[in-house]
């Protein structure tokens, strides 16, 4: 069976694609595309170490065909590639151009596709496997990419997915460098862009709540666990890991080249006074997986 459905075929059973699932093309900061490089040198590592544990999570097995859904670089896919070997598939998609390129710069297996979580190229039940690692909470309509992502999936098949936990305290790096940001925007014009893009952050950062949505997708069995991870990088590559988050993308365009420059010397000279060199991230990442009944 071709792994891939011509894109006039639909879905069976699928709904209709709502406007705001397409990406919006008017705005460019929403996109990865411009940071693509930049996120595949200092961001990607670190977030390979999270997909390579979701993989095993997931008891990926020789000759599976698995899908990483918002691949991004493409950490996922490969590390699906590594156990799938010869006699399996791993395929990745993303909105992003730009990132698929550098994913499939990256080799090592994986078949790419620039995709929608809402309007996947693949026919129903093509896979044993399913993986988002770090992208739930942009889905604009979760329930809708859920019901798409269980079309693909195979009866018995697994879906497991992860977020960022959510910390008793901010974390001081964060919170200093959102304090620097805020020197230079609005609160609440920087929180109105993080939601546009990222609706559902706080949301999926509760293990609770990720379980009942993947109970409600139609998911049996689900299992969830927080896991602590320790990132450390020298400080500058830090701090700019954090110009290509939504929040950076953003205030980029927004204040323009020449006070960009300023924001990015204060925060630096912030940095210095306040954090060692290299630094020592501490995160809290939320794994949930379930099978499909």
């Amino acid at each position: 069976m071709p792994l891939f459905r011509r894109r006039d075929e639909r879905p069976s059973g699928s709904r209709p694609e709502s406007a705001s699932g397409r990406p919006d093309k008017d705005v460019d900061w929403r996109s990865f595309d411009s940071v693509a490089e930049t996120y595949a040198r200092l961001s990607a590592p670190n977030l390979a170490r999270v997909a390579e544990d979701l993989v095993k999570l997931l008891e990926v097995a020789p000759g599976q065909r698995v899908l990483d859904v918002g691949t991004g670089t493409g950490v996922g896919a490969r590390a699906a590639a590594g156990v799938t070997g010869q006699d399996g598939v791993a395929a990745g998609i993303d909105p992003s151009i730009g990132m698929l390129r550098v994913a499939r710069r990256g080799g090592g297996g994986p078949a790419y596709a620039a995709a929608t979580s809402i309007d996947l190229p693949f026919r129903d039940q093509t896979f044993d496997r399913l993986m988002a690692n770090f992208v739930i909470a942009f889905f604009p309509n979760y329930q809708t990419a859920f019901f798409e992502l269980l079309r693909v999936l195979k009866p018995g098949g697994r879906l497991a997915v992860s977020w960022w936990g959510r910390s008793d305290n901010e974390d001081e790096l964060r919170k200093t460098w959102r304090g620097v940001v805020e020197e230079f925007a609005e609160h609440e014009v920087l929180q109105d862009a993080e939601r546009r893009v990222i609706p559902w952050e706080e949301h999926f950062s509760d293990p609770a709540v990720l379980k009942d949505a993947l109970h409600e997708a139609g998911l049996r069995d689900i299992w969830t666990e927080r896991r602590e991870y320790r990132f450390q990088m020298p400080r500058d590559w830090w701090l700019n890991s954090r110009e290509t988050t939504v929040v950076g993308r953003f205030l980029r365009q927004m204040i323009g080249p020449e006070v960009w420059e300023a924001f990015r010397s204060r925060a630096r000279q912030v940095f210095a006074e306040r954090f060692p060199d290299p630094l020592n991230d501490f995160r809290d990442v939320v794994f949930a997986a379930g099978h499909k009944p």
